[in-house]
């Protein structure tokens, strides 16, 4: 099963969910805002991808975090503070078979589902 966690209001999560429903791809949503997350989770997305490809360093919650924040290295304090803030995390962030990816990318998508 396929799991994807975003927010509806996503552009990028709009496209991705469009995209598995017209490839007739089982899939489940988690709106984050609606199902919040929790640390254990977040953690191990971190020790599947690292802080560097977890994090949305263009976003505005990103820009808005102060010097400190922006210099966390324990998985941990980072994982609080994306639970905190869960527009932190790169959009869409998918759970699969094959592991935890993020982002959207059509062909790269398409070798990996069809």
């Amino acid at each position: 099963m396929i799991t994807v966690h975003g927010i509806s209001n996503c552009d990028t999560v709009k496209k991705a969910l469009r995209w598995l429903q017209q490839q007739n791809i089982a899939f489940e949503f988690r709106d984050v805002r609606k199902q919040p997350l929790n640390e254990a989770e977040v953690v191990h997305w971190l020790q599947q991808l690292g802080a560097e490809k977890l994090i949305n360093k263009r976003s505005t919650s990103w820009r808005q975090l102060d010097e400190q924040q922006k210099q966390l290295q324990d998985d941990a304090a980072i994982a609080e503070l994306i639970v905190t803030q869960p527009t932190l995390f790169k959009r869409p962030l998918v759970e699969d078979t094959q592991g935890v990816h993020v982002g959207f990318n059509e062909s790269t998508w398409h070798q990996r589902y069809l």
